[in-house]
């Protein structure tokens, strides 16, 4: 699977000076009740700075904790600045709001923390505010062709409604770059290379220039990919000392690496080279799965896009997600009751973004708990993504990313893909 050929996007977006980072939402511990009227005044932003985060309070509706399971009847969270500044049942609050904050009444439905997509193509700003729509309020890129993505996270940054808070990955180190080639200038001098990326040299050099594009992890292969007939995705393209050497690199920037796989050997040779995730990874077996526990390496399966090839129409693709799909529910189930920590992720790319409550559902078809499905795509992706604190719950010093839903998402999972309503750091936006 993984990034599909776009052009390069007009503008400054491809220019070195595209900013890099995301902002740092501020936490407060200030409870309800000693809310200051002014909390709900939004100062203009000055151009380069983060833009603040919205006032709101959701009331009403059972709140689900992910992490702890508990269900609070009659909740309300009180979002100020973006930020999460008390969140419970309203008897233990009070009833209390601060000053002129709008107030999202969810009466008879269920609130959530909005959901994570561990691994996701967004190349333009629709598709971001199109995952937003679909409930990723957060999200890790898997790539894209001329670093659309450090663009995406600066506009995270800027206007946090239109798009989810990112990591981004920057370019694919892969042995062909293709067009991207052409995303940097510092990239241009390996288009002399007849073998392609594969030297020693050569990789790190693209991984220094993602680092200095101010990539936050990155992406790599050590398989061909499932959704191209002409090629084999049992087919290694890196060997464990190649992987070895992205490692390293990424490593010296401070990053960890994801790794698009699906053969056995494939995904062992990743995860002993020290990858942080391994992706699809359709034919992992006991061995690897053991190993990643033993070095905590996540488990991002992308279930969504092996079940979109068997709906192809194309007969190779189709064969292909017929068969991969059972054998990745059997490497999931196996991966879960090893205790492999397992993070979200639909790999939505070419333009369309699919709902990451659609890959909780398939967790949960693999043979998760409900709850335990649920995870996947909040608390265990936020830890993934350096996110622990911030996403993933609504509690105190959380960002205010809100999920409602128009019912019980431990009794049906599809509400999750059908949200009534979405909070991006204290925003409401109409849901898709």
């Amino acid at each position: 699977m993984c990034v599909d050929n776009t052009p390069p996007p007009p503008g400054r977006l491809t220019r070195r000076g595209v900013l890099a980072g995301a902002a740092a939402l501020a936490g407060t511990s200030a409870v309800l009740a000693r809310a200051a009227p002014e909390a709900s005044a939004t100062p203009a932003a000055s151009l380069g700075s983060p833009g603040r985060g919205g006032d709101l309070v959701v009331e009403g509706g059972r709140l689900l904790d992910p992490l702890t399971g508990e269900v609070t009847e009659d909740a309300v969270v009180v979002i100020v600045g973006g930020v999460v500044r008390a969140a419970g049942p309203r008897g233990r609050l009070g009833t209390r709001t601060p000053s002129g904050v709008p107030v999202l009444r969810a009466h008879g439905q269920w609130i959530l923390p909005g959901l994570v997509d561990a691994h996701i193509h967004l190349n333009t700003a629709a598709e971001a505010r199109d995952a937003v729509l679909k409930g990723a309020t957060s999200a890790r890129s898997g790539s894209t062709n001329f670093y659309q993505d450090v663009a995406v996270r600066e506009l995270a940054r800027q206007a946090p409604e239109r798009a989810p808070r990112l990591r981004a990955a920057g370019i694919f180190v892969t042995p062909d770059l293709g067009d991207t080639i052409l995303a940097d200038p510092d990239l241009v001098p390996l288009a002399r290379l007849r073998d392609g990326v594969r030297s020693a040299e050569a990789l790190r050099r693209v991984v220094e220039v993602n680092l200095a594009r101010g990539a936050d992890t990155i992406k790599t292969r050590v398989n061909e990919r499932a959704g191209l007939p002409e090629q084999d995705p049992l087919v290694q393209v890196y060997d464990h000392e190649q992987l070895s050497t992205i490692v390293a690199a990424a490593r010296r920037g401070g990053k960890g690496v994801l790794c698009h796989s699906y053969s056995e050997k494939g995904c062992h040779d990743a995860v002993t080279a020290g990858i942080r995730s391994l992706e699809h990874g359709a034919f992992v077996g006991e061995r690897t799965l053991r190993e990643m526990r033993r070095r905590g390496t996540y488990f991002t399966p992308t279930l969504t896009a092996i079940a979109g090839l068997a709906e192809s129409s194309d007969p190779v693709l189709a064969e292909r997600g017929r068969t991969y799909l059972p054998v990745l529910k059997r490497a999931v189930l196996a991966a879960h009751e090893l205790g492999v920590p397992l993070a979200a992720g639909t790999d939505s790319s070419g333009g369309t973004v699919d709902p990451i409550g659609r890959e909780v559902e398939l967790m949960h078809a693999a043979g998760l708990p409900a709850l335990d499905a649920i995870r996947t795509a909040t608390t265990g992706a936020a830890k993934l993504l350096g996110f622990g604190s911030t996403a993933g719950r609504l509690a105190r010093g959380f960002a205010g990313d809100v999920l409602v839903v128009d019912g019980d998402p431990l009794a049906d999972l599809g509400v999750l893909s059908r949200p009534a309503r979405v909070v991006r750091a204290g925003f409401s936006v109409p849901a898709a």
